[in-house]
């Protein structure tokens, strides 16, 4: 009797030890990579790359034709919000198409913050991603557009650096190296301003207004990249597919708004009619129109892959698109492809195969951990 009570009192408290490490341990990545995860993720990568292509070039296509309005190139990238309307209005119609899109199991945090939090947080999140659409712009109007697509890759170099901060990101040797060699790639193509780089038109001044410009708003990317993670985690604390789509609606109809009181209070409203003249009426709408959709897919997959996974993951999988935009410039715009731009190009392709590897190993660690 008395041996068998000791073995009851082992296996209970050995039992305890284990709900309490069950507890304790966080959820590990493998255990939600489902075939349908995989399957949304890939769509969501997708829509990151070509929408991010297609936006950029129609935006050089919209430069290059006579368009000259900074305002208008940064309303069109927030301005998509309404095609997502009817789709978020379906979900609060059909709780059941409203799942939780990370695990069918995991339970749904019924707690929602309050009208003012949300009011606060998806207003400045507008104002933000304003300033940083007309930053952009004025990145895209200056520089050619694979230079604007390949400065724009310092995006993940700051977005680590926000990350290690702001979503506990830890530094291994290839995340490193991946930062290191596509900050490298940027600042080749900042010192390489020779006049033969600028295109017709715009100054050196210019061009290095462009150069800083497009910088600045990578970084203010970048940041507010790492804090839509910190607010799915912290302010959200939902994991539904509407919650995604209002992290993108509510903002996008925020900076929408601030970037058509910019239009107005520029001016730059009273040149639209002599730029729709310019381009042909209907060519001018449906480059307008098509960089819009483009925007609104591009942020759809940037709201999906950072609640699926995280900011930086999202930032990486961006970087697929250096090799695209570049060599369809050459292609449709005839911008010229030099030595310097082909060793940047190189340089962002092997800081994003760095990053992935070190995703390997992760998986790999994962795995071995759940196994």
């Amino acid at each position: 009797m008395e041996q068998e009570a000791q073995q009851l009192l082992l296996h209970g408290i050995e039992t305890h030890e284990l709900d309490w490490a069950k507890d304790e341990m966080p959820p590990l990545p493998t255990q939600k990579r489902g075939s349908k995860w995989w399957l949304l993720v890939a769509l969501y990568i997708f829509f990151v790359i070509s929408g991010q292509a297609i936006a950029s070039l129609l935006g050089r296509l919209y430069y290059d034709k006579g368009g000259n309005s900074k305002w208008m190139q940064s309303i069109v990238v927030t301005a998509g919000f309404p095609f997502l309307i009817p789709i978020l209005l379906f979900c609060y119609c059909n709780p059941s198409s409203n799942l939780n899109s990370h695990n069918s199991n995991s339970t749904i945090n019924n707690t929602s913050p309050s009208i003012i939090t949300l009011s606060l947080l998806y207003a400045s999140f507008g104002i933000f991603f304003a300033v940083d659409n007309l930053m952009y712009s004025y990145g895209l109007l200056y520089l050619p557009v694979s230079t604007f697509s390949l400065v724009s890759a310092t995006q993940l170099a700051f977005n680590v650096i926000f990350s290690y901060f702001l979503n506990s990101l830890k530094f291994t040797p290839f995340v490193l190296n991946s930062v290191v060699l596509l900050t490298i790639s940027a600042l080749l193509l900042a010192l390489h301003s020779d006049e033969s780089n600028v295109p017709i038109g715009i100054t050196k001044a210019q061009y290095v207004v462009g150069l800083l410009c497009t910088i600045c708003a990578s970084a203010l990317f970048s940041l507010l990249l790492s804090l839509t993670q910190l607010s799915f985690e912290k302010v959200l604390k939902m994991e539904t597919f509407s919650v995604k789509l209002e992290m993108q609606i509510y903002p996008a109809m925020v900076g929408t708004c601030v970037c058509l009181m910019g239009l107005f209070a520029s001016g730059e409203w009273s040149s639209l009619k002599g730029e729709m003249e310019q381009f042909g009426g209907m060519s001018y709408v449906m480059i307008l129109v098509w960089t819009t959709m483009a925007w609104t897919a591009f942020f759809v997959g940037t709201m999906g892959l950072i609640f699926e996974v995280s900011s930086l993951f999202m930032n990486v999988i961006s970087t697929v698109s250096l090799p695209i935009v570049p060599i369809l410039a050459v292609i449709f715009f005839h911008d010229k492809m030099d030595g310097v731009k082909v060793v940047a190009l190189l340089l962002a392709i092997w800081g994003f195969v760095s990053y992935m590897y070190q995703n390997y190993l992760d998986d790999l660690k994962s795995k071995a951990t759940t196994e």
